[in-house]
This record gives structure tokens, sequence and C-alpha cells, in this order.
């Protein structure tokens, strides 16, 4: 099993239990001990987990949500394929809004050579948009400024919202929390909904970029109802009677 493999294993494992051991480890990855306690170092280095004698704790708590270094590992397969199916939705010389989590920074990496204006709301993405490349095409970057989550590496507070509202995008892309047709996009905290709220406001068109695993999640903060999205990219197959719905809001479905 590849290093990465074993990574995300790792991380579903400890989603579903509290804490778990070396030897269980060894015996669902097929790897030695050795292999198994520098993974977990790793892990830990990164928040997935907490390091403790003879195995690993989980650092989510039931319901909560769980945080960047564990998100990351999850569904990365899907979160590419979402950002080729974003990029294909961008003109050259748009002005973008993109908002922050695992999802948009794969976004990023994925447009770090378009000739593109992007307001980045995370140092994760602006370290893959920033960076200079052999063939010496990056987008322009806007920064928003405000206070930074620790760990999420992501802008917020009231000069944040104020330098978005500022400005007027041609796309927000929206890579909310948890979404669901009845009340719309949905975030774990009100200052996370308050910046994904005046990201999708200052743009002309709103694309919503969410893996499977967020439609019908749990979240508390309301972002905005399912009328103000003009676009979803998902990797998930929405059901007959969502497929309805969406189409009577006007939202068009793109499936990767």
């Amino acid at each position: 099993m590849r290093t990465a493999d074993r990574h995300r294993l790792i991380g579903e494992l400890l989603r579903k239990r509290e804490e778990i051991t070396v030897d269980e480890l060894v015996a669902e990855c097929g790897a030695s001990g050795a292999t198994i306690r520098r993974d977990l170092e790793i892990l830990a280095s990164h928040g997935v987990l907490r390091r403790v004698h003879g195995g690993a704790r989980s650092l989510v708590d039931r319901g909560d949500n769980p945080g960047y270094g564990q998100r990351e590992l999850e569904d990365q397969d899907a979160k590419e394929r979402i950002a080729v199916g974003v990029e294909r939705l961008l003109r050259d010389r748009d002005h973008v809004w993109l908002d922050s989590g695992s999802t948009a920074t794969e976004i990023a990496r994925r447009l770090a050579q378009r000739e593109l204006t992007i307001m980045p709301m995370s140092l994760r993405a602006v370290e893959f948009l920033a960076t200079d490349l052999p063939s010496g095409r990056r987008p322009g970057l806007l920064l928003p400024g405000g206070s930074l989550v620790p760990g999420e590496q992501s802008f917020r507070g009231p000069m944040a919202e104020a330098n978005i509202r500022s400005l007027r995008f041609d796309a927000a892309i929206v890579t909310p929390c948890a979404i669901n047709l009845k009340d719309g996009l949905l975030a774990h905290d009100l200052e996370d909904a308050a910046i994904k709220r005046a990201g999708l406001e200052s743009a002309s068109r709103v694309i919503v970029a969410c893996t499977g695993s967020k439609w019908n999640a749990q979240a508390v903060a309301l972002v905005a109802a399912m009328d103000a999205v003009d676009v979803i990219v998902t990797d998930r197959k929405p059901s007959t009677e969502e497929r309805t719905l969406l189409e009577n809001l006007s939202v068009e479905v793109v499936i990767v």
C-alpha cells in the first residue's frame, strides 16, 4: 500500500474510532510497525491525529468539523476531478473569488497557470497561486487581509469581509461545509458563513464545488439559499427529485 493510501486509511479509521493501536494499523495496512509509527508521526504533525503510547487518538469529536489535515486526506480523487470541472467553467481574464478549505486548495493548484485574477481566502491556496512556474504564467492575486484561523490558514473577520465586498467578481467559487436543497449552503461557524456570503454576493456567477460527502451533512450556519447558486460541480449524482428541484431553481449540475 502506498504512503498516501495508508494515510487516507488511517484518517478514515480515526473518523469512526476514538483510538487505534499500532498493531491494529499494521493488520489494516499490511505495513511494518516501524512504517506505521512513522506514518503516525507525520499525520500528528499535520494535525490529523494525536500520538499516544502504542497508537493514536482521533482529534474529531462526535459531530464536530474535522481539522484541515484530516479533510485533506479525504475524497482526494473526487476533489481533483471537481477542480478540473471548475477550471473549465472559468474564462481567461476572469476575476475570481476563491473560498477556503481543502477542495478550494485543490482548485487553486489547478488554476496556478491560468490567466485570471484571483482573491484566495487561504494561505494554502496562495502558496500554489503565487509559485513562479517555468512557463512564467500565474494568476494575478488580490489578498483580502483580516485575521488568520490557525490550522486552516484561512482569512476571517470584518476587514476581510469588507475588502471582499468592495470588489466585483465574475465568479465566486464556494466550497460549503454542507449542502442540502431545503436550507441551501451551510458553514460550521458564523465567521466562515459571513465570508462565504460576502464572496457569493459580490459575484456575477456562483459556482459551488463540493464532494458527495457534503450533501445532506450537518452544519449550523446558513450561508445562502439554493436560489443564489448558478452551478454545482460535484461527484455525486443527484436523485430524480433533487434534479427536478435544481432545474426549477435554474441551477446547472456538473457531475465529474
